[in-house]
């Protein structure tokens, strides 16, 4: 069974905060890295940030460097997302998103397993 949930999204101004959960307990399948993309109105899906399942190793869009943080909990069955200092170029859909095997990557294409996503829209 492949089951990712995502929950955090929401309003919130410019400079405010959100956290978005993944729930992966659903998740039956091995999988080395997990993350989150987004997607605005009018634009193709990016990588946000991503995390290794076995070394918790992390890896951040330039855009998002400094603002955002993702963790995972210890049995790897929650992953989350806090962003911070949010702008309006940060609204879009965010999905959760996991990929079997291979190098970190924040590319899209390279995961196999996704999320219904979750609405995060910034006012200014």
């Amino acid at each position: 069974q492949v089951q990712l949930v995502e929950s955090g999204g929401g309003l919130v101004q410019s400079g405010g905060s959100l956290r978005l959960s993944c729930d992966a307990s659903g998740f039956t399948l091995d999988y080395s890295w997990i993350g989150w993309f987004r997607q605005a109105p009018g634009k193709e899906r990016e990588g946000v940030s991503v995390i290794s399942s076995i070394s918790g190793r992390q890896f951040y869009a330039e855009s998002v460097k400094g603002r955002f943080t993702i963790s995972r909990d210890s049995d790897r069955k929650m992953v989350y997302l806090q962003m911070n200092s949010l702008n309006t170029e940060d609204t879009g859909v965010y999905y959760c998103a996991a990929a079997g095997f291979g190098p970190a990557t924040l590319d899209p294409s390279e995961y196999d397993y996704w999320g219904q996503g979750t609405q995060v829209t910034v006012s200014s």
